[in-house]
């Protein structure tokens, strides 16, 4: 093997044991807290999980054996059926990512509408909507046979190679299929997050101005105690940007490149170098392994789902799992909130 192909091997590797844990981590964390399951967000969240689990079950190992030997992963009808299940998940992952960000969006713009805009019932037809959005695509090009073994991207997928004698009809599925998922999704995810983007600032501005006004009242106020507010000002006013900087950056950065080299294998009549091809592959499998952590692991709620089934498994109390509670428990004076 070449030392590209190895290297790119290894990633594959690496992707299949990292989205691997993290989202049964995910589904763990659902199963076991009731306050995840209530929320609207959660039932996404589930099917992007389940998406994300099945993608790395059934198509990364078969990426991983067609690099190794460079050639088809099993018979024509198992491989088709691969392709099947692969346009199926990428597109109803991308439309799954969709959902959540219009869903964060009607949370933070109209917060005390919300429980009456978004519940569980339209949530259940948002997922019915994709699930006919992927199945319809995924359908049409199985029964047309534009499903095989794509060597340019070592996994079973939409392949020209087949679609020799309809070439403009496979043109025109290809572009429609990419603008009704990848493009239709990176719109929504702009407009939604920069909207929830522009409330956040509005709201740091407000308690910015609320924090100076009684930094002014109090004169003899220490200053370290000043520069940490200060401080936690910088540091308001840029979670927000970094959150929905990771939320579009994740999507365009593990896409684009694999979207575009569709695209452009559509149009350009000479080959396309394979490493580019699987590359760009293997960035789409990496969104999988970003999820769990982009919409899941980091948030608190799981992070404190996490930690109490952890204190359970390991059969030790919170307090004792916390050294700063200990401390509290002993007389020490607990830290002002700042």
């Amino acid at each position: 093997m070449h030392i590209v192909d190895i290297t790119i091997s290894a990633f594959v590797v690496a992707i299949i044991v990292v989205s691997l844990l993290s989202n049964i981590a995910v589904l763990i964390g659902f199963l076991y807290s009731p306050e995840i399951r209530k929320q609207v967000p959660g039932l996404f969240i589930l099917n992007l999980t389940f998406c994300n689990l099945l993608l790395t079950v059934f198509n990364m190992p078969l990426t991983l054996v067609g690099l190794i030997n460079k050639g088809h992963p099993g018979a024509r009808g198992f491989c088709q059926v691969v392709g099947f299940v692969d346009t199926f998940l990428t597109t109803n992952s991308m439309l799954s990512m969709a959902a959540l960000s219009i869903d964060r969006w009607v949370a933070v713009v109209f917060p005390l509408n919300y429980h009456s805009r978004i519940r569980h019932r339209d949530a259940v037809i948002a997922l019915g909507y994709t699930w006919i959005h992927s199945l319809c695509f995924s359908a049409v090009a199985t029964c047309l046979s534009w499903v095989g073994y794509n060597h340019l991207y070592a996994s079973c997928t939409l392949c020209s190679n087949r679609a020799s004698g309809a070439r403009t009809q496979f043109i025109i599925f290809t572009v429609v299929l990419h603008s009704l998922t990848f493009l239709l999704t990176l719109i929504v995810l702009c407009v939604t997050y920069l909207k929830v983007l522009k409330v956040a600032r509005f709201h740091c501005k407000r308690i910015d101005e609320i924090t100076m006004q009684t930094l002014v009242l109090f004169v003899d106020i220490h200053p370290s105690v000043r520069q940490r507010c200060l401080d936690e000002q910088r540091r308001r006013r840029q979670r927000a940007t970094k959150k929905i900087s990771t939320f579009i950056g994740t999507f365009v950065v593990c896409f684009a490149p694999y979207v575009i080299t569709r695209i452009v294998e559509l149009f350009t009549p000479g080959p396309i170098n394979p490493h580019w091809g699987v590359a760009s592959k293997c960035l789409a499998y990496c969104k999988a392994a970003c999820d769990p952590f982009v919409y899941s692991l980091l948030r608190h709620q799981y992070r404190k789902t996490c930690s109490e089934l952890a204190n359970r498994i390991l059969k030790r109390s919170p307090l004792t799992s916390s050294p700063r509670k200990v401390e509290k428990g002993r007389g020490d004076v607990p830290k002002p909130v700042q």
